[in-house]
């Protein structure tokens, strides 16, 4: 029974997998130390190229009601492998479907036994 179980999970991986078009680069804000002047700054520092991925996107009800228009906003979610480790605020740079733009991860990621889910910000600067 574990058996079927875990070909099952691992089933439902690949189909998942397979619908990853997107790639993604994380990076990270670290304390970096010169070895020249021997100080720390932070900077910005890429931690993992190329993670296959999937965006989805969610566009959710008026938010904001004004004279003029009602606002709206969009959710946006992203789909990776769950052997990946992302920490909360990193800046996550997605390429998918010809088209590149910079989020911030909002919070911790939602981890299953198939993927996991990170809810998204665009991302101008950092958080």
């Amino acid at each position: 029974m574990v058996n079927a179980l875990e070909e099952a999970l691992r089933a439902a991986r690949r189909a998942q997998e397979a619908l990853y078009t997107g790639l993604a680069v994380m990076t990270e804000r670290r304390q970096v130390r010169d070895e020249k002047t021997r100080l720390s700054t932070e900077d910005d520092v890429e931690v993992l190229q190329d993670i296959p991925c999937r965006l989805s996107f969610e566009t959710l009800k008026a938010v904001q009601q004004t004279d003029t228009a009602a606002g709206t906003a969009q959710a946006v979610k992203l789909f990776l492998s769950p052997d990946v480790t992302v920490r909360a605020g990193s800046k996550i740079t997605v390429t998918q479907d010809g088209v590149t733009r910079e989020y911030t991860c909002s919070g911790i990621p939602a981890v299953y036994p198939t993927h996991q889910e990170i809810l998204l910000e665009l991302s101008e600067r950092w958080a």
